[in-house]
């Protein structure tokens, strides 16, 4: 079933059926029996709110309380910082989009890194630096005074970062990741390219070589080997299961396959005690009637192993830009354009030559035909506000999940990694009208998954 067909089916629940004794929340499609709350009671901003970014509710005379909870913690916060779109809703942050538990961070906690490259975010060091080691595979002396000679390949770990780990700073703390408080260590795999399995290898010994020494407890790679083959006789696989046994829990990306015919799943997702992550497409809302899958692998893998066990959005997550960059210089303008007044856009563009070649294409065009030009790019480039764009691709559900495991820790410092993957499933809530082989058992429940940390102790 596609995910267009799994949006025609009807709500069971309408007006009159919650005016009747309904049990199912318009907005998060849960059955709550006799928790509902009616629209007319709430004030205008939360009413407005709601329907902004759960628009179906116009339907309703009622959402759940637990959803009310949920608007009601995010108001202020959304009004104040989070980005409009044009249709009047907001670009939502990750952890009010898994509805996350905010009094955990992934605090004492350290999550590696192993990517194709980084660059020391100021969301990731300041107020204070996150960043307690930086390794490059690739040079002799690849310490932390090389992280600040950023290369083309300097991007993805940056976002793959800070998507776990940033704490949001230069969106006043909005756009920050579930696990804002944790330590990082990054560990530079590869230039450009594709990264292969020798370079994944070498990262993780070197991450088992310094599990002690950095108090290494996650790692996160949203990497992919070269091709399918049994953890059996794969070196990297092997590699995988020393670091669970060494008490190392390892969140992998399952790849962006799933449209192939045989959705392929590599090492390491492969390997059977990593935690795979697959895709989520939950169309930048709380409603959960929109949740539909991204084009993630699955498997079964060469073993014959159900990958992933668990998904994670995977589309429209908010990430860093790269400072410094012409991406960048063109984000900033994009924003400054959108939010100046018409009769000064082309005084803007002209102060501006080079940043973006189309808009200087336009200067001879009337203010509308600019603004028509300037929407039109800020969505094809995914941009979110200046410092912020959207990314999509199971590398950046696979941080998310990381940032989760760091909270349970936080909440629970004695679950193994096996207890954290068990704990882990069994919190997470499967999308219906979709199979079980492409979501594995579904979609992480982050508040959930640390009630049954702490539970566990």
């Amino acid at each position: 079933m596609t995910l267009h067909e799994s949006q025609q089916f009807q709500r069971p629940t309408l007006t009159a059926d919650l005016a009747a004794g309904g049990s199912v929340c318009p907005v998060c499609f849960r059955e709550t029996p006799d928790e509902f709350v009616p629209m007319l009671v709430l004030d205008e901003d939360l009413q407005k709110l709601i329907l902004a970014n759960a628009p179906d509710t116009w339907e309703f005379q009622a959402v759940c309380a637990r959803c009310v909870r949920l608007f009601e913690r995010a108001k202020d916060h959304i009004i104040k910082d989070a980005a409009m779109q044009k249709d009047g809703s907001h670009v939502l942050s990750t952890p009010l989009r898994l509805d996350a538990d905010d009094r955990y961070t992934g605090k004492g906690v350290t999550i590696a890194f192993l990517d194709s490259g980084f660059y020391p975010h100021v969301d990731l060091t300041t107020p204070s630096n996150r960043i307690i080691a930086y390794r490059n595979l690739l040079e002799a002396d690849g310490e932390l005074g090389s992280l600040f000679q950023p290369d083309v390949a300097s991007w993805h770990g940056m976002m793959t970062s800070v998507v776990a780990a940033g704490n949001g700073s230069l969106s006043n703390g909005f756009y920050r990741g579930i696990a804002q408080d944790a330590k990082v260590v990054l560990v530079k795999l590869a230039r450009t390219g594709r990264i292969t399995e020798e370079n994944i290898q070498e990262g993780l010994e070197w991450v088992l070589e310094n599990r002690e020494k950095y108090g290494i407890r996650v790692v996160n790679i949203s990497a992919g080997g070269d091709y399918e083959q049994s953890y059996l006789h794969d070196p990297l696989s092997q590699t995988v299961e020393r670091c669970a046994a060494e008490g190392i829990t390892v969140v992998c990306a399952v790849g962006n396959a799933g449209h192939l015919p045989n959705h392929p799943v590599f090492p390491p997702a492969s390997a059977p005690s990593c935690i795979a992550v697959g895709g989520l497409d939950d169309n930048n809302s709380m409603n959960r009637a929109k949740r539909g899958m991204y084009r993630s692998s699955y498997g079964p893998t060469f073993d014959g192993f159900q990958k992933p066990e668990v998904i994670a959005p995977s589309i429209w997550v908010p990430a860093p830009i790269l400072p410094n960059t012409p991406t960048a210089q063109q984000a900033d303008l994009l924003k400054t354009l959108d939010s100046a007044p018409d009769d000064v856009l082309h005084s803007i563009i002209e102060a501006n030559p080079g940043v973006d070649a189309e808009l200087d294409a336009a200067l001879d065009r009337p203010v509308h035909s600019i603004r028509q030009i300037i929407v039109l790019k800020i969505r094809r480039e995914n941009v979110i506000t200046a410092h912020y764009k959207y990314v999509d691709g199971t590398s950046f559900s696979a941080p998310i999940v990381s940032s989760v495991v760091a909270q349970m820790l936080e909440a629970n410092p004695l679950l193994t990694p096996p207890e954290i993957k068990r704990l882990l499933i069994c919190s997470a809530e499967r999308l219906p009208h979709y199979e079980v082989d492409r979501q594995g058992w579904g979609v992480i429940d982050p508040r959930r998954a640390v009630e049954a940390a702490i539970a566990s102790a």
